[in-house]
């Protein structure tokens, strides 16, 4: 929003103006919602469920906590919830009890929930990679997705009829 239209809404009453200047692709990137004809977007289908675990816990606490659920993997999360790292299917069938810290993988790749799903789901595929880590651009966790999620959402995304411009959808 331009400061001219700021002080116009505080002009007529409004008592909380921002003025956000970091544009389009910023809102985005910390998850915020977004319309438009480019999606659907990453952070559209996140399992924000995925387990977080902190440096200082012990591997066998959390590997006992995971095996209660369908996850093979933990993000290392600090207070904030910034990723600073994940346990995988290695770390966590090591049997020594370390911490987490020791046995994590550092600075996981992470993505942006504002890449499409389609870009998404070729880096998958060009990578082998069954999921992707999503944060908002400060780092901090937003969820995870699968790679069997996007593909289900494409699917269905495609199925859908295009809308012709000037296009209305009454209900």
């Amino acid at each position: 929003m331009s400061p001219r239209a700021a002080w116009r809404l505080e002009s007529i009453g409004f008592t909380e103006v921002y003025d956000y200047s970091g544009g389009k692709a910023n809102w985005g990137a910390f998850g915020l919602p977004l319309e438009g004809t480019r999606g659907p977007h990453a952070g559209e289908q996140l399992r924000t469920d995925v387990p977080t675990c902190s440096l200082e816990e012990r591997l066998h606490a959390v590997r006992a906590r995971l095996r209660a659920s369908e996850w093979d993997t933990c993000l290392v999360v600090n207070e904030n919830y910034v990723v600073l790292g994940r346990l995988g299917r290695r770390a966590l069938a090591r049997e020594d009890d370390v911490t987490v810290e020791e046995a994590m993988s550092s600075g996981p790749s992470t993505v942006r929930p504002n890449v499409t799903v389609e870009a998404m789901l070729e880096r998958m595929r060009r990578r082998n990679l069954s999921n992707v880590v999503v944060t908002r651009l400060d780092g901090a966790l937003l969820g995870l997705l699968r790679r069997e999620d996007a593909e289900q959402l494409l699917a269905s995304a495609a199925a859908l009829p295009p809308a012709a411009d000037g296009d209305t959808v009454e209900a």
